[in-house]
């Protein structure tokens, strides 16, 4: 007659298999969550570069803009001045006639 297997052993075996699996389980997560740490951070660094980048653009952009106002031509001061010697010169020739 052979003698029935220990249900003990069976269970310890068992929970070591399980301790083992539920082990390598958390490992692959800690692994997972250090891979998406790391891109976050990556891609906070990559947020602030872009965001240093665009605000120096905007400022050299600005800066154009305002060299640009400054050499242009006041044209509504020209045409009202215009207009006003174009009365005068109607005017003068007005009476002088």
């Amino acid at each position: 007659m052979t003698a029935a297997p220990d249900p003990t052993t069976n269970v310890a075996v068992e929970l070591a298999q399980l301790r083992g699996e539920i082990h390598t389980g958390l490992e692959q997560i800690k692994g997972t969550l250090g891979v998406l740490v790391e891109r976050t951070n990556r891609t906070d660094a990559d947020v602030r570069q872009l965001r240093a980048d665009m605000d120096k653009e905007i400022e050299d952009l600005q800066n154009q803009i305002n060299e640009l106002n400054k050499g242009r031509w006041p044209l509504a001061q020209i045409g009202a001045l215009a207009a006003v010697a174009g009365v005068v010169a109607a005017v003068i020739a007005l009476f002088l006639t």
